[in-house]
């Protein structure tokens, strides 16, 4: 039996990763989130206590991220793959208008919670010689635009820090692999606009985006493929998106 652990597995990608590997019965499935009453319902949904445990905690707050962690139960302790999904997208509004808040927020779940689960795990895996972390990362991490400031930064570092790892764990016999989605269908643009569902409706209105079940698709394929294959970066774009041309400002004429 292998355990994944999944952050962030109360909605979207991760609650797609958690519903594919629960289909098998070589997977039991660590799952965190801040919403007791969504880990409870899917672990009830997904095999019950004995494929599934839930961990209710903030991943911005270290302590109860390595409390947590540290005190997982005996048949759940041995992880063979974290999935670091857990963040989020706050506002699009120029540097200068943002709210400073939201910029902190974003760097402490997307930056900071990312680094206490692998800091927490990755001893354990060096010790079993064995395991494979995959980063959801972001094309706004390689590919900026107006108003993404702090969360391209924050998906740029998780890119630097997945390729660093690889650097750090060479010979280890643990993978790790950054898949950075593009534009996906998900609560993301309405956490984004803080619930203002008009708005997040538009970020989808006439094209077709990824869904969640197309990076659950993706962590699936590189679980299974063989231990001697690391695909260290993916990058993955609905067919109705492209990289753009360079912005150019001109004055008026």
């Amino acid at each position: 039996m292998k355990t994944i652990l999944i952050t962030g597995a109360t909605s979207g990608f991760g609650e797609a990763i958690a519903r594919l590997f629960a289909q098998n019965t070589d997977w039991q499935l660590v799952l965190t989130g801040r919403r007791q009453q969504r880990l409870d319902a899917l672990q009830d949904e997904l095999g019950g206590s004995s494929k599934v445990t839930t961990c209710c905690f903030d991943i911005t707050d270290r302590n109860a991220v390595e409390s947590t962690l540290d005190n997982l139960p005996s048949q759940f302790s041995d992880i063979d793959v974290l999935v670091n999904n857990a963040g989020l997208a706050l506002g699009l509004e120029p540097a200068d208008q943002t709210n400073l808040d939201d910029w902190e927020k974003m760097v402490d779940t997307n930056i900071k919670g990312l680094m206490y689960c692998t800091h927490k795990l990755l001893p354990k895996m060096r010790k079993r010689g064995q395991g494979y972390i995959i980063n959801i990362g972001s094309i706004a991490g390689n590919w900026p635009y107006p108003g993404g400031n702090v969360y391209c930064a924050s998906k740029a570092f998780v890119k630097q820090f997945s390729l660093a790892l690889r650097a750090d764990l060479l010979g280890s016999g643990i993978r790790v692999s950054n898949i950075e989605p593009g534009n996906a269908e998900t609560e993301f643009s309405n956490v984004r606009f803080k619930a203002n569902e008009q708005r997040a409706e538009k970020v989808y209105q006439g094209t077709v985006a990824l869904t969640a079940q197309d990076i659950a698709d993706t962590v699936w394929w590189l679980v299974n493929t063989p231990q001697h294959v690391n695909v260290t970066t993916m990058e993955i774009m609905p067919t109705e998106q492209a990289n753009g041309p360079l912005a150019i400002y001109r004055r008026d004429s």
